[in-house]
C-alpha cells in the first residue's frame, strides 16, 4: 500500500505529471472604427431619401449637410456621428433613423526598417503592430530586432514612441495586442552587432 502511494505521488510532480489547464485567455477587444479626414461616407435617410448624400470628410474633418449646414465627422465612430445627426435633424425628420456608412476609407499606416516590404499599407481592418510588419512581409531575420519595434504616433500635437517586444508573440508567448491608429509608423529597428 505504501508503495502505491509513493507510486501516485512520483506521477504527480515527475514527467508523466497532469499539467494543469491554461488559463482562458481574457477577451481582446477591436478598437472601434474612427472617421477620418479623406474618407467617403454614405449618409442615408429611409424615411427621406432625397436627404441621402455621399461625400468625403475634408481636410478640416467636416462634411457639409443640407438643412443643417457643417457637421464635423472626423474622429468620431459611424454611430457617434449617426446618434449626432438623428439630433440635428430632428425636427425636420418624421422617421429618426440615420445610417452612416463607410464606402472607402483613408485609414493607412507606415512599416519601415528591416522588414521584407517597407512602406505603406492602407487595411481594410483594426489592424496591430504585429499584423503591419507581416503584412510588410514580416521581419529581415538577418537584421531585424524584433524585441524594440517601436510605433511612431501623432497624437494632440505631441509625437509619442511605443517599444514593443515583438519577439514575444513568435516565441508563442501571451502578449497584449498593439492595435495601430491611422497614420501611425512602425519602424524595425536593425539589431546592434559586435564585431
Amino acid at each position: 500500500m505504501l508503495a502505491l502511494a509513493v507510486f501516485a505521488a512520483g506521477c504527480q510532480s515527475g514527467p508523466f505529471a497532469r499539467k494543469p489547464a491554461p488559463k482562458p485567455e481574457k477577451e481582446v477587444t477591436v478598437p472601434p472604427q474612427t472617421l477620418g479626414a479623406g474618407d467617403v461616407i454614405k449618409i442615408s435617410f429611409p424615411g427621406a431619401p432625397n436627404l441621402e448624400s455621399t461625400q468625403p470628410i475634408r481636410r478640416d474633418g467636416r462634411i457639409n449637410l443640407v438643412m443643417v449646414g457643417e457637421v464635423v465627422a472626423a474622429d468620431k465612430t459611424p454611430a457617434q456621428l449617426e446618434a449626432e445627426l438623428i439630433q440635428l435633424f430632428s425636427t425636420q425628420l418624421v422617421s429618426k433613423e440615420i445610417k452612416v456608412t463607410v464606402i472607402t476609407s483613408s485609414f493607412a499606416v507606415f512599416v519601415i526598417g528591416a522588414v521584407m516590404r517597407p512602406g505603406k499599407i492602407t487595411p481594410d481592418r483594426a489592424i496591430t503592430a504585429f499584423d503591419a510588419v507581416m503584412e510588410a512581409g514580416g521581419f529581415d531575420n538577418a537584421k531585424a530586432d524584433q524585441k524594440a519595434v517601436r510605433v511612431i504616433r501623432s497624437e494632440g500635437g505631441k509625437t509619442l514612441n511605443f517599444t514593443l517586444n515583438l519577439k514575444a508573440i513568435l516565441d508563442g508567448k501571451p502578449a497584449e495586442p498593439f492595435f495601430l491608429k491611422s497614420h501611425d509608423t512602425v519602424y524595425v529597428p536593425e539589431k546592434f552587432v559586435w564585431f
